[in-house]
Formats: structure tokens, sequence, C-alpha cells
């Protein structure tokens, strides 16, 4: 049975870091994919317990590393050989060795900027509101509380059969998230 009005999704609440790793380990197990979670710290094992596996970022930044390094390059050689060609003591136009510094420098910056930008985009930031903002009880996420959430927005979300999924976690509550 669908829930009638719109929800964001449920939120979990438990005690310590501990709790919150295990619940995060069956909630992945149990097959929901569009999940969150939220502690006042880093937690080094949330990661993999939700099963995320971060190969999107590496691949901007070898890609913004190419694009910047393959950018610099080809614009030494438009304004060496092509645009403003100047022949100085038997020089050849295309003198590679000399666009290797400016080439190395627009790679790194290409990287660089692809890392920032694409760390941003795939986060989701900047986002000043956030539905999970609306259950009272998160505030202290920021200081000794710690939170999942499965969003409604997840194919296996059913109101009733997740709540008594969450319900078999153990948590401190269980709260509904607005949308």
């Amino acid at each position: 049975m669908k829930h009638r009005c719109p929800i964001y999704g449920l939120l979990a609440e438990f005690d310590n870091p501990t709790d919150l790793v295990a619940a995060a380990q069956r909630v992945h197990d149990y097959g929901y994919k569009k999940m969150d979670a939220y502690s006042p710290y880093p937690i080094e094992e949330l990661h993999e317990a939700m099963g995320l596996h971060g190969r999107q970022l590496p691949l901007l930044v070898l890609c913004g590393g190419i694009l910047g390094g393959l950018g610099g390059y080809l614009l030494q050689y438009w304004t060496s050989v092509i645009d403003y060609p100047i022949h100085i003591g038997g020089r050849p136009l295309h003198s590679w060795p000399s666009f290797i510094p400016i080439t190395f420098e627009t790679t790194v910056l290409g990287a660089a900027l692809a890392a920032v930008f694409g760390m941003l985009a795939l986060n989701g930031l900047p986002m000043p509101y956030h539905p999970v903002f609306n259950v009272p009880s998160f505030a202290l996420a920021s200081r000794d509380r710690f939170f999942i959430c499965i969003e409604a927005a997840d194919p296996k979300f059913d109101h009733d059969a997740t709540r008594r999924f969450l319900e078999t976690l153990k948590p401190r509550a269980i709260a509904e998230v607005p949308h």
C-alpha cells in the first residue's frame, strides 16, 4: 500500500556510529539503493557499508587533465605556427620541447578544476536546503546522533514495509521526512 501524502523518505535515528554502520549495511543488503547517512563526523566504514563506490571523480579528473594539457599544447601550437609565426635563429616553428612547461601547467590546472567542480556536482552542492532539515530531531546530526534516510524515490520503497524493516534495525526513533 502506497502512502497517501508525498514524503521524501523515512529517517531512522541511532545513538552510535557502530549501529549506524550496521544499519547501513543491512539496508544495502536488503536492496535499497537510494539512501543517505548522516553523522556528526566522518565514519570510514560507512562508505563501504552503503555500497558506494566512488569511481566517477577520478575519471573526471583524468578527462580534465587530458583536456587541459591538450588545450594548452594546441593553443601554443596555434599561436606559434599558424597565427603568428616568428622565425628566430633558425628555430623550427613547432618546437615541442619549449611547449612542455605550459602543457604541464595547463594539465594540472585542468585536472584541479575538474576535481573541484566535479566534486561539487557529484555531491549535489551547493544545497542550501534538504528535506531532512524538516525533521526536528535532525538538528542533533551535527552533535551526537546518527541518521539513515531511505528515500521514497527508491524503487523498493513501500511506506509500511520500509517502516517495518527500519524497526528491525532497532533505531532510537523513526520519522517521516516531509517533501
